[in-house]
C-alpha cells in the first residue's frame, strides 16, 4: 500500500518514465532503468536523481545489491492511475465523473462501437454494484 504522503504528489514526466520501467520490470538498478528508457536517454546521474526523489516521495523502495541499489515500486501503476485520475476529476471537472467521461468521449472522437463498449461497461458495473 502506498504511503499517505504520496497521495498528494504527482509524478513529473521524468519520474513517470522511471516508474514505467519499474512497473514493467518490478525491480531494477539505475543502469537497468536507463537501458529501458526511450531515446534520447537521460544521463545516469539524472536517472539516479529521479530514483532518489521517488524514494523520498515514497513511490520507490530499494535494497542493496552489491555496490548498487536495486529499486522497486512501492505503488503499482493501477493505484497511481486511480489517484491521479481522481485528482484530475476533482480539480478540472469539479468532481464530476460524467463531465470527465464526456470530455474524453468528445475529445477522442469515439466510434459507435467504442461508445457501445462504454455503455456495456457502465451497465456491467451497474449490475455488479448498483450505482446507476
Amino acid at each position: 500500500m502506498m504511503k499517505d504522503k504520496t497521495k498528494q504528489k504527482e509524478l513529473t514526466k521524468g519520474e513517470l518514465q522511471v516508474m514505467t520501467v519499474l512497473w514493467d520490470r518490478q525491480h531494477a538498478t539505475v543502469a537497468e532503468v536507463l537501458e529501458q528508457m526511450p531515446a534520447p536517454r537521460p544521463a545516469y546521474t539524472t536517472v539516479l536523481t529521479f530514483l532518489r526523489i521517488l524514494t523520498e516521495k515514497g513511490f520507490v523502495g530499494f535494497e542493496a545489491d552489491g555496490k548498487a541499489h536495486r529499486y522497486h515500486p512501492l505503488i503499482q501503476k493501477g493505484e497511481y492511475s486511480r489517484i491521479y485520475l481522481r485528482s484530475i476529476k476533482d480539480t478540472l471537472f469539479d468532481g464530476s465523473a460524467k463531465s470527465l467521461l464526456s470530455f474524453f468521449a468528445e475529445e477522442e472522437n469515439l466510434s459507435a462501437s467504442e461508445v457501445q463498449e462504454l455503455i456495456d461497461l457502465l451497465q456491467k458495473i451497474n449490475n455488479n454494484e448498483g450505482w446507476l
